[in-house]
């Protein structure tokens, strides 16, 4: 029995009648706020190089995967190795520069073959296709400073006319001699800052980007 093997055997004991009261009683919706936290924990151990400890949170996020697989198949819906086929299909469908004979040379050069082939298995399944935009799709959940970050790049690599919505020279001025360091404790002041005024950062970050993007997006 592998190591995989042993983990789904050892939930499905906690599943069972006879097992943990608290497993028995989670469901999808339960365990959401659980996968935050422990993909948060390993989060930290990846920004400190913490491999030790790396080692234990994969496996803290591992056992959501599979503890999700098991209530889905506990409901006839698929099982943990539907999961593992669909990935490694996926992986080997959408790479062909490795698996088959398109071969590419740089990553931008993957992405786009990438989406390439998303959209063209999203029009077999008979799904809308999403018409080409200014910006990249991204996921609803992303956390605000990602967010942000991730329609800055977009600006950059495209070059949109942000004039007049950005403040490039504040940018300019205020990435001049920029750390790690000094960055942290930047926004950890603002941070702290927005809670003494009683203002939510995360949300007000977020409503700042949204009105970049769509500002941008009209302009083009």
């Amino acid at each position: 029995m592998t190591a995989i093997d042993e983990l789904r055997a050892t939930m499905a004991r906690l599943r069972a009648k006879d097992g943990c009261p608290w497993d028995q009683e989670q469901t999808h919706q339960s365990l959401a706020r659980c996968l935050i936290d422990e993909t948060s924990e390993l989060l930290e151990t990846i920004d400190q190089l913490d491999l030790p400890h790396m080692r234990e949170e994969l496996g803290d996020v591992l056992i959501q995967v599979v503890f999700h697989a098991l209530i889905a198949e506990e409901g006839g819906h698929f099982n943990f190795d539907d999961v593992a086929r669909d990935i490694n299909e996926k992986l080997i469908r959408r790479h062909p520069h490795v698996f088959g004979t398109n071969k590419l040379s740089t990553s931008d050069q993957v992405i786009a073959e990438w989406e390439k082939i998303k959209a063209g298995e999203r029009a077999a399944k008979g799904l809308p296709v999403a018409p080409p935009t200014v910006f990249k799709a991204l996921p609803p959940r992303l956390p605000a400073l990602m967010f942000a970050e991730a329609i800055w790049k977009q600006i950059q690599k495209k070059h949109l006319p942000a004039d007049g919505v950005v403040n490039r020279t504040a940018v300019t001025a205020a990435a001049e001699g920029l750390t790690d360091a000094e960055l942290g404790r930047r926004l950890f002041e603002l941070t702290a800052a927005a809670r003494e005024r009683g203002l939510d950062p995360e949300g007000a970050l977020r409503r700042h980007a949204d009105a970049v993007q769509i500002a941008i997006t009209a302009r083009v």
